[in-house]
């Protein structure tokens, strides 16, 4: 095998990790970010965000946004 067949799969494997990583990476990020922030639902943006990168790349920025926006509390009214 000469030196450039080598090279060529070496090149091959990084882009791969390298696109693992991304993904690995983007998957992860608005679940860490909802944690960090203290979100009431972060569990679910976590799980979102995991759901949306597997079945497609569509609704990502959505749960990307979820994970910065709080839900406001309630308020108990008195009788």
């Amino acid at each position: 095998m000469p030196f450039i067949d080598i090279f060529a799969w070496i090149v091959l494997a990084v882009a791969v990790l390298t696109l693992v990583a991304a993904f690995v990476a983007l998957g992860a990020m608005p679940g860490r970010i909802a944690r960090r922030r203290g979100h009431p639902w972060a569990q679910a943006v976590a799980v979102g965000s995991w759901a949306t990168l597997i079945c497609g790349f569509v609704f990502w920025p959505l749960i990307l946004t979820w994970a910065y926006v709080d839900a406001p509390t309630r308020r108990e009214t008195r009788p």
